[in-house]
């Protein structure tokens, strides 16, 4: 049964008296990865190491090369054919690889060396934590917070945090293509909630996708959700710590 006429729809249900109260004081933090606690290596330096394994990196260094990748990538990425492929990628590991060959299939430079991009992206140290992300994990663990990983990613992160020693930070990690869900699915939040053994009341949620990210709270979450910014700094992290105390 409804309470109002307007009520947003929700994956739980309150008891009278738990509307009643206050909400509980965040217990527990959950971060997306990409673009929220960390970023991709930048497409030159991804690129370059491309060429070096493939014998391509004097393609490189032509005038104006890098440009001309960029927009065949922007081009190639908005076909019909090439946006299909990208809606469920991160289901599993196969349909992230047939997304990435089908895309970078109609760049010149990648055409022919699609697995050696692809094992340049997905290497250990092809992604970086953002300048503030290491301080904000340590002053979440040092006030006693748990911390998790919700994130639509296609390969274990886990080897990018254990690259930087940011693994033994996180308690707890909810990757789409091990749950063969992405979000905004509320199963992926309460599963992570579960296995920190917090209220999701008690939970904050951290990301940068409104719709993805923003959907913990039709699970009872609250939720932080940083700007849509290509930022090669930090993302404003240190500003969660305000949000727990």
């Amino acid at each position: 049964m409804i309470q109002t006429l307007f009520e947003t729809p929700s994956a739980y249900r309150l008891t009278a008296t738990e509307m009643a109260d206050p909400v509980p004081r965040v217990e527990a933090v959950l971060f997306d990865f990409s673009n929220t606690i960390f970023q991709m290596i930048d497409l030159e330096t991804w690129l370059r190491r491309i060429g070096t394994a493939t014998g391509r990196l004097a393609l490189l260094h032509e005038q104006g090369a890098v440009a001309e990748i960029s927009r065949q990538l922007r081009t190639a990425f908005r076909l019909p054919a090439v946006a299909a492929l990208q809606e469920g990628r991160d289901l599993s590991p196969e349909r992230h690889r047939d997304a990435m060959r089908g895309w970078w299939g109609h760049v010149d430079f990648l055409r022919g060396v699609e697995e050696a991009a692809y094992r340049e992206l997905t290497a250990p140290d092809a992604w970086l934590p953002y300048p503030d992300t290491a301080p904000t994990l340590r002053s979440l663990r040092a006030r006693g917070l748990r911390i998790g990983i919700v994130s639509d990613f296609a390969w274990d992160l886990r080897t990018h945090l254990a690259q930087h020693a940011l693994d033994d930070l996180i308690d707890a990690c909810v990757i789409s293509y091990e749950q063969g869900r992405e979000k905004p699915d509320p199963q992926l939040f309460l599963k992570a909630c579960a296995d920190l053994g917090v209220d999701p009341r008690a939970t904050l949620m951290v990301g940068d996708n409104p719709v993805r990210d923003g959907g913990a709270t039709a699970c009872g979450l609250r939720t932080y959700i940083l700007p849509a910014e290509n930022r090669t700094g930090d993302r404003g992290l240190a500003d969660v710590l305000r949000l727990v105390t």
